[in-house]
């Protein structure tokens, strides 16, 4: 599994518990295969100890905040008295890479899952325990 993680909103009547400290958020990480995802707060995106954006993401999102400025200044030259009815999007990166301790982490907690699926496998199908001893002592 790469450690590529695309961040993604959920609706806020959708939010869940942030993996690291349990309060509530709309933002999720997941894996461009969809194979893991866990839910994390905007805080926690900021921090350079837990994840950082990916060098061509953080390009785009700066070229993206001097494009806003440009567009702040003209619209203030211009005076304009529009309003706007759409939201703006949060302005960020989109793609990130964990610190090597949390993916260490995601990857010990997917290969712990798969583990546990195949000791119920093997618990499941009575061919694995011994057979009692049909023969008199």
């Amino acid at each position: 599994m790469e450690n590529i993680w695309h961040h993604r909103r959920v609706a806020e009547n959708a939010s869940k518990a942030c993996w690291i400290c349990y309060k509530p958020t709309t933002s999720v990480l997941i894996t461009p295969n969809n194979k893991d995802f866990f839910y994390i707060c905007a805080g926690h995106l900021s921090d350079r100890g837990f994840c950082l954006p990916e060098a061509d993401e953080a390009k785009r999102v700066e070229e993206e905040k001097k494009k806003d400025e440009l567009d702040r200044e003209i619209e203030a030259i211009k005076e304009l008295s529009k309003t706007k009815d759409q939201a703006q999007a949060e302005i960020g990166p989109r793609i990130y890479q964990l610190n090597k301790n949390f993916y260490q982490m995601r990857l010990d907690k997917l290969r712990n899952v798969e583990i546990a699926k195949r000791n119920r496998e093997r618990l499941s199908n009575p061919a694995n325990f011994p057979s009692v001893p049909s023969g008199n002592p």
